[in-house]
């Protein structure tokens, strides 16, 4: 079970239901055969107008490409990067891209698994160190608005000298946008891609706020990189749901979306702010770190044994998590991913007896 994985209680099955009934509805005869590669058009531009608004993109319908979630679309766009279709040409050595250190697992394999040399470059209080990016690398894939799993948000001067680093040569930035929307002390902060259109390609999906079984995902990004990518989401599948899609544009286009995700800020803030509050009771010398946003919490731990006992507890519990220590590229702290979303109020104390249970059972003294 994935720590960013959202309570599935909370979907949204009515307005599902009316939005499928809606958007099929509105189907044309010709929608109906083989879908286009780029996306359905009516769902393009609601993602587009959604886009505008909610995360401040320069964006059109004809920058959007629908694909069948993230991980679909790191796949093919790390596919084209190995290729040299995009970013410049294909040199002699495998092509490197920077990530995130710490960074998503399931994303460094992808990154990986096309052929791919992932370097790690550092990231710290305030985001992506971005003086420390590489001049070989082709392309980096960035989490900015909530990095995962630290939880910070990329500062001002960093998103600058990112973009400084992506224009000194030909260069992409593959801006992550997993989970943007769930920020629960303010606005949540616009996207790297409105600073840049030419240079950052913006990736989401429905994971996070719906369900992830819908496997509902958008690419925004530049001529040069659509093209391209509409030819390899062509080769992959031939394109996706069109009911779904259709359904997708209809919840947009109703409102529902939004309500919906005002209503799962509010539970998820929460269940959020009950653990920690907990968590600062129960073991105050613990800094859990990251901004208030998201499906996750970070809790550093003294060891690696700790760290053990306190995945062997969650998991036992049924509490989505993984070793911080895992998701590292050179670095390897000890520590938990501890996903918040399912957590009831009703099940904190026992999450925290978990976890001060393997903080107090350690031989080692936990380095704030």
């Amino acid at each position: 079970m994935s720590v960013g994985t959202p309570d599935p209680a909370l979907f949204p099955r009515a307005a599902w239901a009316r939005a499928v009934r809606d958007g099929v509805r509105g189907l044309a005869d010709a929608d109906l055969g083989y879908p286009d590669p780029q996306g359905l058009p009516a769902l393009r531009e609601a993602l587009a107008v959604h886009l505008r608004r909610a995360r401040g993109a320069h964006v059109t319908a004809d920058d959007v490409v629908v694909v069948s979630g993230v991980a679909q679309a790191l796949s093919l766009l790390a596919r084209l990067l190995a290729a040299g279709r995009v970013a410049g040409a294909r040199p002699a050595e495998p092509v490197r891209v920077a990530v995130e250190d710490p960074s998503s697992r399931g994303a460094l394999e992808l990154l990986r698994d096309a052929g791919l040399r992932t370097v790690g470059v550092p990231v710290d209080a305030d985001g992506l160190r971005a003086d420390l990016l590489p001049d070989d690398a082709r392309a980096v894939l960035v989490t900015p608005a909530h990095q995962f799993p630290l939880g910070v948000v990329l500062a001002p001067a960093r998103r600058r000298a990112l973009l400084a680093w992506a224009a000194a040569g030909e260069r992409l930035v593959l801006e992550d946008d997993y989970d943007a929307e769930l920020r629960y002390d303010r606005q949540p902060v616009a996207s790297v891609q409105a600073l840049d259109p030419e240079r950052v390609v913006l990736l989401g999906s429905v994971s996070k706020l719906l369900s992830p079984a819908l496997r509902l995902g958008w690419v925004v990004a530049p001529p040069r990189v659509v093209g391209p990518l509409v030819e390899a989401k062509r080769h992959a599948d031939l394109g996706t749901s069109v009911p779904e899609q259709a359904a997708l544009a209809a919840l947009l286009g109703s409102g529902a979306y939004q309500r919906h995700l005002r209503r799962a800020r509010l539970v998820y803030q929460r269940r959020r702010r009950a653990l920690l509050d907990a968590l600062g009771d129960a073991l105050p010398g613990v800094e859990v770190g990251g901004v208030a946003a998201g499906l996750h919490l970070v809790v550093p731990l003294p060891g690696p044994a700790a760290e053990r006992a306190a995945l062997d507890g969650l998991h036992a519990a049924g509490v989505p998590a993984e070793p911080l220590s895992g998701t590292g590229v050179d670095r390897t702290e000890p520590g938990v991913v501890v996903g918040t979303a399912r957590v009831r109020e009703a099940e904190v104390a026992r999450v925290v007896e978990v976890l001060r249970a393997a903080v107090l059972t350690s031989d080692h003294k936990l380095v704030r």
